[in-house]
Order: structure tokens, then sequence, then C-alpha cells
């Protein structure tokens, strides 16, 4: 099924050094952007992580340091990243979870600012967990009825979890081909940071999802205890849930 869109819709796979989104970096991101008028473009980029690929992250895509030592860093294809993107909803398979929050990471740290919250994410896996529950390997047979050559490389994971999608939609008539409810089918919990470690309650609130302060208000937690600011900007948490934070003291402190 042709998808129908308001905007351009934009399926990517990142490959990386490891599974960590604070730590670990992309080796490799692929992008396949479909806009409303049906033009279809795919672009793959193959990025040096400024680190060693371990054996075990080589062992799944291929990758080795050797492929990527005359590549580019990502600081020198973030903003050609972010001009393909800008404006664009995105889709990925686990993009929720791993590719959207790393991706938001690399962006920070190349010091380049995009919103990307203000866009609309369809997770293709969180479709197929809820209604089949299979890898994507698997989802690709299952809904396309080919085998999955080339897994584990990002271009051919992101055609794949495109024609997945749409397959989808062709399959399941409680799907709504509109990428809002999309969106919000495969939206699992309302995050206010991509690691999902702030995220609204049901009247719109900022509480904090981890620790002793689980369920709790973050403007709340900021105002009772004093020190638990400074605990998370010196801790292992990720950039973007260190940027949100600092947004909402700021936000009342202003006020």
């Amino acid at each position: 099924m042709k998808l129908n869109l308001k905007n351009p819709i934009v399926f990517f796979d990142l490959e990386t050094t490891g599974t960590n989104i604070v730590s670990d970096r992309i080796v490799e991101i692929s992008y396949h952007k479909v806009s409303p008028n049906g033009r279809e473009e795919t672009k793959t980029i193959r990025i040096n992580p400024e680190m060693p690929i371990p054996q075990s992250a080589t062992e799944i895509h291929g990758i080795t340091d050797a492929d990527v030592a005359d590549c580019p860093t990502f600081k020198l294809v973030a903003r050609e990243i972010v001009r393909d993107i800008e404006g664009c909803d995105l889709a990925g398979y686990n993009s929720n979870r791993f590719d959207i929050p790393l991706l938001a990471e690399e962006l920070l740290r190349a010091e380049v600012d995009i919103d990307l919250m203000k866009r609309k994410f369809v997770d293709v896996q969180v479709i197929f967990h809820k209604l089949e529950a299979r890898t994507l390997a698997a989802a690709y047979k299952f809904y396309c009825e080919k085998d999955l050559i080339g897994a584990h490389g990002a271009e051919a994971d992101t055609l794949a979890t495109y024609e997945v999608l749409q397959a989808q939609l062709d399959r399941y008539p409680e799907l709504k081909n509109d990428i809002e409810f999309l969106s919000k089918f495969t939206t699992q919990n309302d995050n206010v940071d991509f690691a999902g470690r702030i995220i609204y309650n049901e009247k719109g609130e900022e509480i904090i999802n981890f620790g002793k302060y689980k369920g709790k208000k973050v403007t709340d937690v900021l105002k009772t205890d004093m020190g638990y600011y400074g605990w998370m900007m010196n801790s292992d948490f990720s950039l973007h849930t260190k940027k949100v934070l600092t947004n909402i003291k700021l936000r009342d402190f202003n006020k």
C-alpha cells in the first residue's frame, strides 16, 4: 500500500560500534526519503566513529576499522544529514528505542541543534511486535514473502523496513494509512527525552521515570533536592536527557 503522507518521511537505519546510546558511535547511516508526491531517494554514508569498532559489532554488520579509516567523521556529515531530514517524519525498525536516541546524541555532540521531538516517529518493529512479534528478517519474510539479503547492512535494513510498513498497511485493516496514527500506535511511552528518563504524566507534566524519584514531578524534585540536577549532569546520562533537564530548570527559573 502506498503511504498516505502529509510530510516527507525518512526511513533510516544505523550501524554502530555497539548498543549504548551514550558511549557508542555511528559507523554507517542509510536513509530512504519518501515524499508526498511519490518521489523516493536513498542515501548511505559510512562514518569514521573515531573509536575502534569492537569485533562483536563487526560480526553483526561486517564493517571494520579499515573500512571506515578514510571516511568522514560524524561532525563532518552532520549538517548534510540534517538538511536531508529537515521537516521530515522519521521511521525505522526499533528506531524509537535505539536509532533516534543515538542519532540525537551524535547531533548534539556535533553541536548541530535540531529539535527531532517536533517530528512524528513510526517504529515498524512496534507494529510487528504488537501484532506478530518477530525479527526484521522474519518480518520481511512474513509480510513481503522474500528473504532479506544483506541483513544488518544499513541500506538493506532501511529498504526492508519501508517495504514491511507498506505490507503491514495492506494486511491490517485496523492500521490507518496516516503517519500521525502510526506514530501514536508505535509510541510506547510519552517521552520528554529520547531515552525515556523523563516522561509526561496524564496531565502533561514532566515526571522522573527511574530511580528513587520515579513518578515525581521534575520541577518538585529540582526544588526539594538541590543536588539532583548536578548529580544528573555529572552522571552517565545521555546528552539529550541533560538538555531536557536543563531546559526544564531554566524554564522554571525564568518564570
